[in-house]
């Protein structure tokens, strides 16, 4: 039988959040030498006791140069891209050719997934395998029920099951991978701009009172449907649950086993404190496991 186990080292991609940081220290934990690459005018925290080099998002011949100077075989992408590249910055290498039309063409008029899964298969074509970040930091994905003191309301649990389904949908075109659900009726998407910033939306249509002041309602975050495990997981953290709190919410709800739920004991003891619930839901389930997990 040949030796599948790993020969060379791995090398993280790290784009803005603090979710780079933990696999980094995930990796080292485990044994492993992990090389992070910060990406250039994206990546804002410090990698201090790494191994280091910063790349240009679209420079492939410099990613190239890096993996082969030092021996990298396995890649985990981390964390968010605020900016796609034009394509006339691309610098591509011989080995990119193949795939570079399409990926000029997902810069121009592609999705988020559409967009990953193009630099996968670049990065694919460097001699590298892209792995997953619940790979190297399993604990990190959500769990099935409450994450803390708090469970959802029968009438939460009406406002999570609305969210979730206008979320798969919004997934299925590719867009994004949030909805709210205030009261029964879909007040918010999430798209290109976020989550934070589209609770920051709630938030204002609450106090412009477009949103009832009486009913709370529920933040919930899917993977889209088509989506590779390997990029992009929905995640939530500390400053999911302090906007969730300003936009009057009554909790949040993310996919168990297909989210990353990041600084949690912060999270939790912060959402605890508000009064507010985050809950696992798993979509395999009658009533997403609501009614027993989330109401016994």
């Amino acid at each position: 039988m040949p030796d599948l186990a790993p020969k060379g080292r791995l090398a993280i991609i790290a784009g803005n959040g603090f979710l780079p940081v933990h696999l980094a220290e995930a990796a080292r934990a485990t044994g492993e030498n992990p090389f992070v690459i910060p990406l250039r005018n994206e990546s804002n925290q410090r990698f201090d006791g790494f191994e280091t080099a910063t790349a240009s998002i679209a420079d492939i011949v410099g990613f190239d140069r890096i993996f082969r100077e030092k021996g990298i075989d396995r890649v985990v992408l981390s964390g968010g891209v605020t900016r796609r590249p034009d394509w006339r910055d691309i610098r591509p290498n011989w080995k990119a050719l193949r795939k570079l039309p399409q990926l000029v063409r997902t810069l121009v008029s592609g999705g988020d997934d559409a967009l990953l899964q193009a630099a996968i298969g670049i990065i694919e074509a460097q001699g590298c395998r892209v792995i997953g970040a619940h790979e190297i930091a399993p604990g990190l994905l959500a769990r099935t029920g409450p994450l803390g003191a708090h469970k959802p309301s029968e009438e939460d649990c009406r406002d999570i099951e609305m969210a979730s389904e206008a979320a798969r949908r919004l997934g299925e075109l590719d867009i994004g991978q949030g909805a709210v659900s205030v009261g029964g009726r879909v007040v918010a998407l999430e798209g290109v701009e976020g989550t934070d910033r589209m609770l920051e939306r709630v938030a204002t249509l609450r106090s412009e009172g477009r949103i009832s002041a009486r009913r709370r309602g529920v933040l919930v975050k899917l993977c889209k449907p088509q989506q590779d495990m390997r990029a992009d997981l929905p995640a939530i953290g500390p400053s999911t649950v302090e906007k969730a709190v300003k936009a009057g919410l009554a909790g949040i709800a993310v996919e168990a086993g297909r989210a990353l739920v990041l600084e949690e004991e912060t999270m939790i003891a912060a959402a605890d404190a508000a009064g507010i619930f985050v809950f696992g839901i798993d979509l395999g389930l009658s009533n997403f496991g609501l009614l027993n997990g989330g109401l016994s």
